[in-house]
């Protein structure tokens, strides 16, 4: 799990292919490199990948087909910048949301203007996760813990604060510019609880949700 709070940008190295997926290399800027533990969960842009090299200022993962095919990274390039957080501790912190590095589809930047001394950007909205996202509600786009400014049914809007433009690669993001959309975890179980929930008469108290002691 992480919270979404970008603590380094790493660069791609170099990308090797391997067996229909790839071996991504990067070098973070700051993130102490030897610290990392074969095994280790690190998020790359919102994608949780595992740690399977490290060593002179580079980290190493494996990213099969399916994580290539449902995220950026299949489009990476060397030179690409990308958000990088370790996996949260139980005694940490949790100033953004609770983000699982599972994305859920890509969107695009279609819109970014100056808003004061911050931005205000919007994306489109997957029609695969659009029912997840709400105004006010929690988003990670390229593994950013974000609040949803306004939402409609195939865009939505987030406002950035000069902080988050400096410190993530939000702050060079242009039109056309593709990002992993991660909604938030409640929504996701709320969402799967409605599907079901007609089998009891439209509520979920089938489930043991609000109908009092047994």
């Amino acid at each position: 799990m992480f919270t979404g709070l970008i603590s380094d940008i790493g660069v791609v190295e170099r990308i090797s292919p391997r067996a229909g997926g790839a071996r991504l290399t990067l070098r973070p800027t700051s993130l102490p490199v030897d610290d990392l533990a074969l095994g280790e969960s690190v998020a790359c842009s919102g994608a949780c990948l595992t740690v399977v090299e490290r060593g002179g200022g580079l980290v190493s993962f494996d990213a099969v087909p399916e994580t290539l095919a449902r995220t950026t990274i299949g489009g990476w390039a060397s030179g690409r910048r990308v958000n990088l957080e370790r996996a949260l501790r139980l005694s940490d912190r949790l100033g953004g949301h609770l983000v699982a590095g599972h994305v859920d589809a890509v969107g695009e930047l279609l819109a970014r203007a100056a808003e004061g001394e911050g931005a205000r950007l919007t994306f489109s909205l997957p029609a695969a996760v659009a029912p997840l996202v709400a105004g006010k509600g929690s988003i990670a786009i390229d593994g950013v813990s974000l609040t949803v400014a306004a939402a409609g049914r195939d865009r939505f809007e987030v406002a950035l604060i000069p902080e988050t433009l400096a410190r993530t690669t939000l702050g060079q993001a242009r039109v056309g510019t593709k990002v992993n959309l991660e909604a938030d975890l409640v929504a996701r179980h709320v969402a799967r609880l409605r599907e079901w929930a007609p089998l009891d008469g439209g509520t979920v108290s089938g489930w043991g949700y609000g109908g009092g002691a047994a």
